[in-house]
């Protein structure tokens, strides 16, 4: 499927109902897993990744997500809103992407990003997001996303780095949006035969829709400004 390089049809499409909603986790994690892995308090990693890690997460971040716009999502993300994209992406570009990886994914032979490596104390931080109650969970809503698991980093888009969350706040219900450095991604909440919910949209086609409650700009008060992962250094 093409990058569709636009917004939903209108902006009450953009996802934030459904994304301010707790939902099942990604990558296949069914219900009852779901449930376990919420109830138990997993292990905090205990070391951020580097600068140059924290690059290199980057570069994978992005570069997964754009194979989600160009591709379709992969079947292994399961639960598919702005939160679960953040969710997915971020879990995929911790792990390790072997040739079997690489290939189930259909970047086999195409420039990659150099790997992470993490080390075993860094090994925890996958699908591992602290709570409203400071429990840790495989799951986390939009909120929680940025407010246990980010730091912002102001309301200036041109400060963002690629992987940084775009949050908007509409009162009952949230929205993310991922800064991708040529352009914003996001998940608008809602699947259809037709639709797969993804959409990439320019800083400036942004800041000038028309429904300003969604322009990332600093005199907006809906947008509350731009997240930077906690466990990132650079």
């Amino acid at each position: 499927m093409k990058r569709r390089i636009c917004l939903a049809g209108g902006v009450a499409t953009l996802g934030a109902l459904v994304c301010g909603r707790a939902w099942a986790a990604d990558l296949g994690t069914t219900s009852s897993a779901l449930a376990s892995a919420t109830a138990r308090t997993a292990a905090a990693p205990t070391t951020n990744l580097t600068p140059a890690q924290s690059r290199s997460f980057r570069a994978w971040m992005v570069r997964i997500i754009s194979a989600q716009l160009a591709a379709g999502p992969s079947p292994r993300w399961q639960q598919r809103d702005c939160a679960g994209l953040v969710r997915f992406a971020v879990a995929e570009a911790l792990r390790t992407h072997d040739d079997k990886w690489r290939r189930a994914n259909g970047l086999a032979g195409q420039p990659l990003p150099p790997e992470i490596d993490l080390e075993p104390g860094q090994q925890a931080l996958r699908h591992n997001w602290t709570l409203a109650d400071g429990s840790r969970s495989a799951y986390a809503s939009a909120l929680e996303l940025v407010q246990g698991n980010s730091r912002l980093h102001g309301k200036d888009c041109n400060l963002a780095l690629g992987g940084d969350l775009l949050f908007f706040d509409q009162g009952d219900a949230q929205h993310l949006m991922v800064w991708m450095g040529a352009f914003i991604a996001y998940h608008t909440g809602t699947v259809s035969p037709s639709d797969n919910g993804l959409r990439a949209v320019s800083l400036r086609e942004l800041q000038g829709w028309r429904d300003t409650r969604w322009q990332p700009l600093p005199e907006n008060p809906n947008f509350a400004g731009v997240y930077r992962l906690n466990f990132l250094s650079a």
